[in-house]
């Protein structure tokens, strides 16, 4: 293909994509599933494998839970990380000095949403409780010796530690039940 900005990346399917030039014909929840169970949490600085795909199930089950929780809540909540299929999982202190990180990771969000129906911009409540499922998470990481600026009330999810292999299952059964009009 011409007219592509940067170049291509092939996904675990065996497609071709441009994690710099995303269209939403390309994305493919296999592929998300699959990279993102693939992806641990924290850089990996974890005391157990913590994958990003058991963490997006665990917050759209969480999310489907909240008092007035929508379809659109639900339904960003599994899918709010889905960028990292492309971009990998960059710890937050690191992204806001990545130059141009947070427009590839809004181009190809805007693309997943495009793809899977959703909203255009992640909803409140799914922003909020992203922030919250911190704090169920701390009790992966080893105790710290300095104070997190960081104040949330946890969700009060119990991590369970997925190997790659449900945590893709599991990810894949929720998109199934949330998204059954666009199928496989």
């Amino acid at each position: 293909m011409t007219n592509r900005i940067g170049n291509w990346m092939q996904t675990f399917t065996g497609r071709q994509f441009w994690p710099l030039d995303p269209r939403p014909g390309e994305i493919f929840i296999e592929d998300i599933a699959h990279a993102l169970s693939m992806l641990c949490r924290y850089a990996g600085h974890c005391r157990k494998f913590y994958s990003v795909a058991e963490h997006s199930v665990l917050l759209a089950e969480a999310v489907g839970q909240a008092p007035g929780a929508t379809k659109d809540d639900v339904r960003w909540a599994l899918m709010h990380d889905a960028s990292e299929a492309y971009l990998v999982d960059v710890p937050r202190p690191v992204k806001p000095h990545l130059t141009g990180y947070r427009d590839a990771e809004a181009a190809v969000m805007a693309a997943v949403a495009e793809r899977f129906g959703l909203p255009e911009k992640i909803t409140p409540l799914v922003h909020d409780y992203d922030n919250r499922i911190i704090a169920d998470e701390r009790v992966n990481l080893s105790a710290c010796t300095a104070k997190w600026d960081f104040d949330e009330l946890p969700l009060c999810v119990t991590l369970r530690n997925w190997v790659p292999t449900i945590a893709e299952t599991r990810f894949l059964m929720a998109f199934d039940a949330l998204f059954p009009e666009i199928g496989r």
